[in-house]
């Protein structure tokens, strides 16, 4: 168990976690208003809870494997309540990955991929989507908003994916339907990224077979 103001609450944290085996994560946090460091380190907390929850989905995970609470030091009987509540969630989920349909690879080239995009994550939440400290409701109002989901598509989830089709390649060439079975990502929203991506150079398009394989890598025929 860590100790620590929910504002240190960093996605890497949760991360590391799921990497370890962990089936699910708790936050535990003053409720808001009651600061104890008098930094409104909770809000910032629910910040990036919602935003990990989101990045979770993106990558097959259930995002309800992770939970904040609002608890006062004086609360035992609900902190009590809360852990049992938490813990039965996670048995009716189940295990991390196999309930998602995810084998152990697929599952650790994920976390991998998001872990290693995490600094530019943070700067993102940092720079762009940080709400200013005012309510549980702004912050609930902005998570939830179109603006929101804006932001996060073209932020973060364009490199999350693009990462992952990187990954994939590396396993070997790929068509964009070949990828988008296997990373569950739309056959369009596959076809805008590579695009971009051969564009950039970070991919090439092997015109015969017509897949996809990564700079550097021989062309030659499929099996």
């Amino acid at each position: 168990m860590r100790v620590m103001c929910t504002g240190r609450v960093d996605p890497a944290y949760v991360i590391r976690a799921f990497e370890n085996g962990a089936d699910g994560v708790y936050v535990g946090g003053c409720w808001p208003g009651e600061c104890h460091y008098v930094t409104e380190g909770n809000y910032h907390a629910l910040g990036m809870i919602k935003l990990t929850k989101r990045i979770l989905k993106l990558i097959g995970i259930n995002p309800e494997r992770l939970r904040l609470e609002w608890l006062g030091a004086s609360e035992g009987i609900r902190f009590a309540e809360v852990m049992n509540d938490v813990a039965a969630k996670v048995r009716e989920i189940g295990p991390l990955g196999k309930s998602e349909g995810l084998d152990e690879g697929l599952l650790k080239s994920r976390l991998e991929t998001v872990k290693n995009l995490l600094p530019w994550i943070k700067l993102v939440e940092r720079e762009r989507l940080r709400v200013a400290v005012g309510s549980v409701e702004e912050y609930e109002k902005f998570y939830d908003s179109e603006e929101m989901d804006k932001l996060f598509r073209e932020l973060i989830a364009d490199k999350i994916d693009t990462s992952l089709i990187m990954a994939l390649l590396k396993d070997g060439p790929c068509s964009n339907a070949e990828i988008s079975q296997k990373l569950g990502i739309e056959t369009g929203e596959v076809a805008r990224l590579v695009g971009i991506s051969v564009r950039q150079g970070l991919v090439k398009l092997d015109e015969k077979q017509k897949v996809l394989l990564l700079p550097g890598v021989k062309e030659q025929a499929r099996a």
